[in-house]
């Protein structure tokens, strides 16, 4: 087992390239199973999750060819349908959690799907009714075998429908847009998700074709065609990354620059991290961050202490509150985290609070961080990533802190960002791979 070993407090500097968005690549590589013609798509990041999305459609029968580093073709003309009932894909779609987000495009395209019952992330449950209050709106039938833990799905006849998604849920409303871009008539999808990576996967289906309208907004109307072409398409950076990054900038006192962050798409996430007193300039596309000794926290107009929450886009992303909490350790000032959406995102805190953070884990959603003001350092702990997200937060906490931190479990990590290791290095940091594992 791999884990990280950090030899923390060191000044960072230079640069850094994002690498393309996560939540964007599981979305858009699905929607390639849409058309039988020829899609090229770039800036698809090197990670586990992704790696593992494009190994079942190759498994599924589409013909995958890697052009460089970051761009594929693909080619779904001949899809094997029977695939579904085999064991290979039971074990293949349920190690990977991106694999519901198949399911839309086969039904469009083949009327019958079937998926074993998702994995993933520790960090509480999440339901996948969305997804199937949707397509049973678009006509669909779906039986869940309890003993298998495998649903099956007929859809022989989608029809257009008016959708009240119960949840503005990314991946449910891209899943279903994608089966409605084949269905006959017209859906409405209302309380529909509009985040970047949504907005970038309706975009590309319509240069296939497709006739989606309300683009960026939460009501899309989407018109079914007979059938979908081949198109070219590019991801945006991963904006969890370059939150991550400035808020790595800011814990070790860094001056780095992040490139290419396409700041439009960012949203308020530059906000928020500025409401902690985080400086940066934008030069170009790029995010500029300086060496900064000390950094306040803002309050409220009144005076009262801030709270930073997540909440469907445009707010604020709750991938990106693990990063705030860390970030918020060595500030001057005191902040609430509130985490709404996952019960367990916030349990990493233990460690942190180990290392010598001032924080009150108020309940299962909210805590309270006391800043340090850098005047007291963080020492560094062994520990282990128990997600993604708090796997980077804690990386982030070791660079900054005094001493020797070792993190187990880092395939967390690597699911979600690429050659981390090799980019950080870059920057300065003295962090090295070793083989162990923890002594409990």
């Amino acid at each position: 087992m791999n884990a990280f070993e950090i030899i923390g407090g060191k000044k960072l500097k230079g640069e850094i390239v994002p690498q393309g968005a996560k939540n964007e690549a599981l979305q858009i590589l699905s929607a390639v199973l849409l058309t039988e013609e020829k899609m090229t798509i770039s800036n698809i990041p090197d990670i586990k999750d992704v790696n593992k999305l494009i190994d079942l459609l190759a498994a599924l029968g589409v013909s995958v060819s890697r052009i460089n580093k970051d761009t594929y073709e693909f080619e779904a003309k001949n899809i094997n349908i029977d695939y579904f009932q085999s064991e290979e894909f039971k074990q293949k779609g349920g190690g990977l959690r991106g694999s519901i987000m198949i399911v839309g495009p086969l039904l469009a395209r083949f009327g019958k799907a079937a998926i074993p019952k998702p994995g993933g992330d520790k960090i509480g449950r999440r339901r996948l009714d969305t997804h199937f209050l949707g397509f049973e709106k678009l006509g669909a039938k779906f039986i869940y075998d309890a003993e298998k833990n495998f649903f099956n799905v007929d859809a022989t006849a989608l029809e257009g429908a008016y959708i009240l998604l119960d949840e503005a849920s990314v991946t449910g409303t891209a899943n279903v847009v994608m089966a409605a871009v084949l269905a006959k008539g017209v859906t409405t999808i209302y309380n529909a998700a509009c985040e970047p990576y949504l907005q970038q996967l309706c975009k590309m289906l319509n240069r296939m074709g497709a006739k989606i309208s309300g683009i960026g907004s939460n009501l899309l109307t989407i018109e079914g065609v007979e059938k979908l072409g081949g198109t070219e398409h590019r991801m945006l950076p991963d904006m969890i990354e370059i939150g991550s990054f400035i808020g790595l900038a800011a814990m070790t006192g860094s001056e780095i620059t992040i490139k290419n962050v396409c700041f439009q798409e960012l949203g308020i996430i530059p906000t928020v991290f500025a409401k902690l007193g985080i400086q940066f300039e934008l030069r170009g596309d790029d995010i500029f961050i300086p060496a900064q000794d000390s950094y306040e926290i803002d309050t409220f107009i009144d005076g009262s202490i801030l709270t930073v929450s997540d909440a469907p886009w445009p707010g604020f992303t709750p991938d990106l509150l693990s990063i705030v909490l860390v970030t918020a350790i060595q500030a001057k000032g005191n902040v609430l985290i509130h985490q709404k959406m996952f019960e367990s995102r916030l349990f990493f805190v233990d460690k942190l609070i180990d290392m010598g953070a001032q924080i009150i884990l108020c309940d299962p959603h909210r805590a309270t961080v006391i800043g340090l003001n850098k005047q007291t350092k963080l020492r560094g702990i062994e520990m282990t990533s128990p997600d993604i997200r708090a796997g980077v937060s804690l990386l982030i906490a070791a660079l900054s802190a005094q001493g020797k931190s070792v993190i187990y479990n880092i395939e967390q990590i690597e699911r979600g960002y690429q050659d981390i290791e090799d980019r950080l290095k870059a920057l300065g940091a003295e962090i090295r791979r070793i083989d162990a594992q923890p002594a409990h």
